[in-house]
């Protein structure tokens, strides 16, 4: 039995499907030979999205660390001058409504 089969051949060999995943086999089910599903061991499916889980974690870890790493200063700030035309801009354009 190969690890992908179609949905029909999947309805006729589930206790055998269901033998090989309780073996440690993974079972891709096409229809229309496009992938639908796949059985797998429930204890394999929450490894893996614990693993997701601990790959989002890190990538939070990072961005926050890098966010303690940069100071405001070093950001671009505006002068006081582009402030005052930025304002001059929103009141011209809110009294000409």
């Amino acid at each position: 039995m190969s690890n992908t089969m179609t949905v029909s051949k999947a309805r006729a060999a589930l206790p055998q499907i269901l033998q090989r995943v309780l073996a440690g086999e993974e079972v891709t089910i096409t229809r229309h030979g496009e992938p639908v599903a796949v059985i797998v061991r429930p204890d394999t499916l929450r490894a893996r999205r614990a693993s997701e889980r601990l790959g989002d974690a890190d990538r939070v870890r990072d961005l926050i660390a890098s966010g303690r790493r940069a100071t405001l200063r070093s950001r671009p700030t505006l002068s006081e001058q582009q402030a005052e035309e930025l304002l001059a801009d929103v009141h011209a354009a809110r009294s000409s409504r």
